[in-house]
């Protein structure tokens, strides 16, 4: 696996008539775990509050591979990770955390924004050097296939 950013379990709330976890939930899965990320990177809530930067999602692509559901817990890990200078490219998976099979993926795109001016910026020489370390220490186990949108990083 990849590099672990959570785990859930299922809860009956996140659950539909189909007796299986709604797909605005995966979805909700996956920003909290991106939030992990972001706040290793020093881009998190916290520093948006008192930095005025931060992330905005552009572009996301979900596949929904294995339903799961009430009680059942969840892991997630970032698959691949890559950036340009204003761009955020991840790849994330869930997995049914007992069977190790593949509920869903989530590939996104985010902009890094000046709060204060509402526009796009560049990252500043910090933030570029952690995820730089981040991507060299993961790099060996990032999954290159089945990226639909690596191409919009202009680097």
């Amino acid at each position: 696996m990849s590099y672990h950013l959570a785990t859930r379990k299922i809860v009956k709330e996140w659950t539909d008539y189909n007796e299986h976890m709604n797909m605005a939930y995966y979805i909700l899965i996956f920003d909290q775990a991106w939030e992990t990320m972001l706040n290793k990177f020093q881009m998190g809530g916290e520093n948006a509050k008192s930095n005025l930067r931060s992330t905005m999602v552009v572009e996301t692509r979900t596949t929904y591979n294995n339903e799961v559901k009430e009680n059942q817990e969840v892991e997630v890990y970032c698959t691949h990770f890559d950036h340009d200078k204003k761009r955020l490219h991840l790849k994330c998976e869930m997995y049914e955390k007992e069977t190790k099979t593949l509920a869903a993926t989530m590939e996104s795109l985010s902009l890094y924004i000046d709060l204060g001016k509402r526009k796009v910026t560049e990252f500043e020489e910090d933030k570029l050097k952690i995820m730089g370390e981040f991507i060299d220490e993961n790099k060996s186990s990032f999954k290159s296939e089945n990226l639909e949108l690596s191409g919009r990083l202009k680097k």
